[in-house]
């Protein structure tokens, strides 16, 4: 059950991205990292298709999440760039080429080797200390927030993957995040659930991940701006399902081995859509030099 709705959860934010990419473009470039840029955007009804369509996606992945592992499911979710491509061809109208199906071949048979080598699943152990919980959080903070500074710094492209990639370090935090407030409702409800700290960075982690993914989507083309979200996304996902929700993975050296070389042939299958015309057809024209 949870294979239908991993994907089926990968398609609607697929499409929410694409989406919310095209509304984003247009945007003005000063506004980029500003506040200003998503109260603009919120008077774009078919920015708000986008996020429907990204909510409807987090809501069927956050069911997926109460089914397996968020190492098994980031798997699933991170297909989300495939239909991306696809909507993008579709909108463009500009056919897929041999390099956009070898890369979503190759992404789809990584992540079904990684889920059969990896084997991800929870234990009875779902809730960390305090103490991992809290250095975690500060690991995710720092991180974002030497993308940004040093993004601030650079051309709109590169500026456009470091936002990118700070966006997907979020959105991984959302994802486990998640699972996590769904963990403390089981247990004891919708009370206990805001009562949890999980909700509360689920919250901040969809704010913030949301401001840098279009503030990314303006200063790039969609090519340049998605790959990256798609690439972190998982990663850290289950690295703070492993580290904070008591998930397991393979950790004998073959099957580490073997999960390393499947993480490499995912990001290579990424990168090889990444070159896809679709997604820059739709996106913004990629300037030299910074603007802001």
């Amino acid at each position: 059950m949870v294979y239908p709705i991993g994907v089926l959860a990968a398609l609607m934010v697929g499409l929410g991205y694409v989406l919310q990419q095209r509304v984003a473009a247009t945007m003005p470039l000063s506004e980029v990292l500003h506040w200003r840029l998503l109260y603009d955007l919120m008077h774009r009804p078919l920015w708000w298709g986008g996020i429907g369509a990204m909510v409807v996606g987090q809501v069927l992945s956050g069911y997926a999440f109460q089914l397996a592992s968020v190492g098994l499911v980031e798997p699933l979710t991170s297909t989300s760039l495939l239909f991306a491509l696809v909507f993008s061809s579709l909108l463009s109208r500009i056919k897929i080429k041999w390099t956009e199906i070898a890369g979503a071949a190759l992404l789809s048979a990584a992540l079904g080797m990684f889920i059969f080598v990896g084997n991800p699943h929870s234990t009875s152990n779902r809730h960390a200390p305090n103490l991992p919980i809290v250095i975690a959080m500060l690991c995710v903070l720092a991180t974002v927030g030497i993308l940004i500074r040093v993004a601030r710094r650079k051309t709109l492209v590169i500026e456009s993957v470091l936002l990118s990639c700070g966006a997907g370090v979020l959105y991984g935090l959302q994802d486990a995040s998640t699972r996590g407030a769904l963990v403390s409702f089981d247990h004891g409800g919708i009370v206990h659930m805001f009562l949890n700290a999980w909700i509360y960075m689920l919250l901040a982690a969809a704010v913030i991940g949301i401001l840098l993914a279009q503030s990314a989507f303006k200063a790039a083309r969609l090519d340049y701006s998605l790959p990256p979200i798609t690439a972190v996304e998982p990663v850290v996902g289950i690295l703070l399902g492993v580290t904070l929700l008591g998930d397991k993975l393979t950790v004998s050296p073959l099957g580490l081995s073997l999960e390393c070389v499947c993480l490499v042939a995912m990001l290579a299958g990424v990168l090889l859509i990444a070159r896809s015309a679709n997604l820059a057809a739709g996106g913004a024209p990629v300037t030299p030099a910074h603007a802001s």
